[in-house]
């Protein structure tokens, strides 16, 4: 049985991955920012629910005081942003950056003490960082620096290995399953593999990343080949 951190683990694919580990029957601590949430959606996978606002970095550390040994920890907490040049919301930028980029370090650094040399981190990114839309300039500036992070993190922690996940369109996630049927269609023609990634492929993918002890320093693009068209 492994000891299984999930920050960001309430709803979507961050969901899907801290229930997949406590069916296995791995010990799961899942975290959101509402306290409430995060107590309800841990009871009802069978994990233990904490409040953290990675947006409040100075307050993550008393959040994650009692967790115990940590074998895999996985920071999938985001938060939605639309931001452009033109129209910078400095506030908005401010917020995303400390989450993503701030806020993992400091779980890490947090956390560091708790691992031992066969654990393993996977941080998520993801593919606006190679293919910005309009209102991405700050989520594929921070993307783009998961990227960074997880090199710098790989070479300081090792032999604690440190792997970034980079999903693309996920048709079945909650953000993307409401979107109009043409909306979709338009990605998944864009996609080789003639579909879009689904939860379970990203679930998937970080339980590779999680488990296989050759992988490290690697930035793993889940999209079906999406970015060669």
């Amino acid at each position: 049985m492994s000891s299984v951190v999930v920050i960001g683990g309430t709803a979507g694919i961050g969901r899907e991955i801290a229930r997949t580990r406590a069916q296995l029957g791995d010990e799961v601590v899942l975290t959101g920012r509402d306290a409430h949430r995060a107590d309800t959606a841990a009871k009802e996978i069978g994990a233990r629910g904490l409040a953290l606002d990675l947006s409040r970095p100075r307050e993550i550390a008393a959040a994650l005081a009692d967790v115990g040994r940590v074998d895999h920890l996985v920071l999938a907490g985001i938060s939605r942003d639309r931001n452009t040049v033109t129209e910078y919301d400095i506030d908005a930028a401010l917020h995303l950056v400390t989450l993503k980029l701030v806020g993992y370090t400091e779980v890490v650094h947090t956390l560091l003490p708790r691992m031992t040399e066969e654990s393993a981190v996977v941080i998520f990114g993801g593919q606006a960082k190679e293919r910005p839309y309009p209102g991405a300039t700050t989520v594929a500036t921070v993307n783009a620096g998961v990227t960074g992070l997880v090199r710098t993190l790989a070479s300081e922690l090792a032999p604690i290995r440190v792997n970034a996940v980079h999903p693309g369109i996920v048709g079945d996630s909650p953000f993307w399953a409401g979107k109009p049927p043409e909306v979709l269609e338009n990605y998944r023609a864009q996609t080789p593999t003639g579909r879009l990634a689904r939860m379970r492929d990203v679930v998937d993918a970080v339980d590779f990343l999680l488990r296989n002890e050759a992988v490290n320093g690697v930035n793993l693009s889940v999209d079906g080949g999406w970015l060669l068209r």
